[in-house]
């Protein structure tokens, strides 16, 4: 069996078990997610009572058949015991596939709609939220999680109610047969009830801890292969596998735990149903001495035995498939409760279509760690092109996050068109002010696909008209197949510029009035950059543009200079202003003069 992993969804610990408050908790919520399949699951439930009933009716039919055909009574009931019990059990068997084709359509549907559902959230959160929290416990989200609850819902529900019903149905009409005999059998009872609790926690505790290990190994896993250049680049394979081989190693661990669990509980069980067996034909043989009980009714206590053992057996080995599934819905509620940091206040209004952006007082820390930007006071002018500069580490990034509403500040405030960034709907936030990474992302899929990611309902001609603005034209064309170009996951059928190229051209598509720029030509070739630079320029036209400037050459192009020092706004002005003033830009600006490799 496979769960997921733990982790800050809930920050469960491996000796945490799915306490019954939990579980109940658990109930409610599935409770409500399926009210709108009701009506199939009380018809499903109808079906598989009338199975299960079926199924109770042999070992009747049994003693029937041996008390009345058998005897001196009418020959003709052993004929008529076993066509009905042909016939019910055809009708049992037909039933039976129902309820599976039944439970599983409505599992499957659950199933998609949950898998859309924690997606569309995980979409929703803020970038606080993916900078603390392991890719590889979010990917176990959506894939060991959700395959716990695919098991349940193809194989294990179906069997779990039907084995439920059995076993009560089954001692119901045991104690309807003989009560005498029916009391000897609550003799196994009470150990395997014991033995049935100590399973239930020890294999709950066991499967927890095999899930917060899958997830350990999961995100080992990603980050190894994700960065498998600077792993190669550096010969340190070793280093990687040895650390895989721990995870992996405690994952193998607490698999054997559980099987470990298993091998005592699930052989006494047997073996209970095996003493209850022969049990039962002992003083049940008495009893038909004394005329207590007849033969036929013994022969049905010992196929109803198995009715009672058999299904504690599978409810045993199920309870470890439900355990994980409720420990897998916990954690995938416990995302969905997960609220994004970043949200839409009621009565939020569009930002307008220009303005200054004021960046007020603000002060801001990640998490409940120490402030990262002090008292920061920032005026941008409508149409103003302003570079952020200053050492690695001194906050410029986090103010371009802010500035887009990736976070929002401790104090202060950061405002466009004189509206608070908090009090503005973010699908006016999103389409006013356009973030472009150092580097593009693209999707798997078309050329054409990743610009107009930019804009959904933007037509054809809309994205010609975009890569034309940015002079674009003869370079999209000559690829291979034009905008209909594949470029693969992640774009690697495109070079990094062609994969810049595209990104700009997705924020000219989204015509935004303010551009948040980690400066896009950093990484690329001088042929490249000079194209880039051509299609940034046009980009940037009309616009107010902030950027994050990693060469001062950029910054000497820029209308203003913030110059971000630990935390702080350190100096604000044009280059020849702060040049003048000899101050820490000037000094960025003489060692980076000096710098061998430095370019104009």
């Amino acid at each position: 069996m496979r769960g997921g992993g733990g982790g800050p969804l809930g920050q469960i610990a491996v000796d945490e078990t799915l306490t019954r408050a939990d579980a109940t908790k658990v109930l409610r919520r599935l409770r409500e997610l399926l009210r709108p399949y009701r009506g199939q699951i009380a018809l499903a439930t109808l079906l598989l009572v009338s199975q299960t009933a079926c199924l109770l009716a042999g070992p009747a039919l049994v003693r029937y058949g041996i008390d009345s055909g058998l005897g001196p009574g009418d020959g003709g009931a052993l004929n008529t015991a076993a066509i009905v019990y042909l016939v019910i059990a055809f009708v049992g068997a037909y039933l039976g596939r129902l309820v599976i084709l039944m439970v599983a359509r409505v599992g499957e549907t659950f199933l998609r709609d949950l898998r859309e559902r924690v997606f569309r959230h995980l979409l929703s959160l803020g970038l606080d939220f993916f900078e603390r929290e392991k890719t590889g416990r979010l990917v176990a989200r959506m894939t060991s999680d959700i395959e716990a609850l695919q098991e349940l819902v193809s194989v294990g529900l179906v069997m779990f109610v039907q084995n439920a019903l059995i076993f009560v149905g089954a001692i119901v009409v045991i104690f309807l047969l003989s009560w005498q005999l029916a009391l000897f059998v609550l003799v196994v009872v009470p150990p395997v009830v014991i033995a049935s609790r100590w399973f239930r926690r020890e294999s709950n505790r066991a499967y927890l801890e095999v899930r917060d290990r899958i997830g350990q190994n999961l995100a080992t896993l990603q980050e190894g292969l994700a960065g498998v250049r600077v792993v190669q680049a550096f010969g340190r394979e070793p280093a990687v596998t040895r650390r895989f081989r721990g995870t992996n190693e405690a994952q193998y661990d607490a698999h054997l735990e559980t099987v470990r669990i298993s091998a005592r509980y699930f052989p006494f069980v047997e073996f209970s149903g095996v003493f209850g067996t022969a049990l039962i034909i002992g003083i049940g043989g008495w009893f038909v001495n004394r005329d207590i009980v007849t033969v036929g009714t013994v022969a049905a206590f010992v196929l109803y035995l198995n009715n009672l053992f058999e299904p504690v057996q599978q409810l045993s080995q199920l309870y470890n498939l439900v355990q994980q599934s409720g420990a897998a819905l916990q954690k995938l509620f416990e995302l969905l409760d997960t609220r994004s940091s970043i949200t839409e206040r009621p009565g939020a209004v569009d930002l307008p279509d220009e303005g200054p952006l004021q960046v007020e007082h603000v002060t801001f820390g990640y998490g409940d760690g120490e402030p990262v930007l002090h008292d920061v006071t920032l005026p941008v002018a409508p149409g103003e092109r302003l570079a952020l500069v200053g050492p690695t580490g001194a906050g410029k990034s986090t103010l371009a996050k802010l500035i887009a509403r990736f976070y929002d500040p401790r104090e202060g405030r950061v405002r466009f068109g004189g509206v608070d960034l908090r009090d503005a709907t973010l699908r006016s936030l999103r389409r006013r002010i356009v973030v472009v990474p150092q580097e593009g992302f693209l999707f798997a899929g078309t050329v054409r696909d990743n610009i107009r990611f930019g804009w959904a309902e933007a037509t054809d001609a809309e994205i010609d008209d975009a890569i034309s603005a940015l002079g674009l034209t003869e370079r999209f064309d000559a690829l291979i197949d034009g905008l209909d170009t594949e470029v693969r996951e992640r774009g690697s059928r495109l070079s990094a510029g062609e994969r810049q190229l595209v990104s700009l051209t997705r924020a000219a598509l989204a015509d935004p009035t303010l551009l948040v720029l980690d400066e896009a030509t950093s990484n690329l070739d001088p042929g490249t950059e000079r194209t880039v630079e051509q299609a940034l320029e046009r980009l940037m036209e009309g616009r107010t543009v902030v950027v994050i400037a990693h060469r001062l050459s950029t910054a000497e192009r820029a209308d203003r200079i913030a110059v971000v020092d630990e935390g702080r706004l350190a100096e604000l002005g044009t280059h020849e202003e702060l040049l003048g003033r000899e101050g820490c830009y000037a000094s960025l600006y003489a060692a980076w003069m000096a710098a061998p490799a430095a370019t104009g």
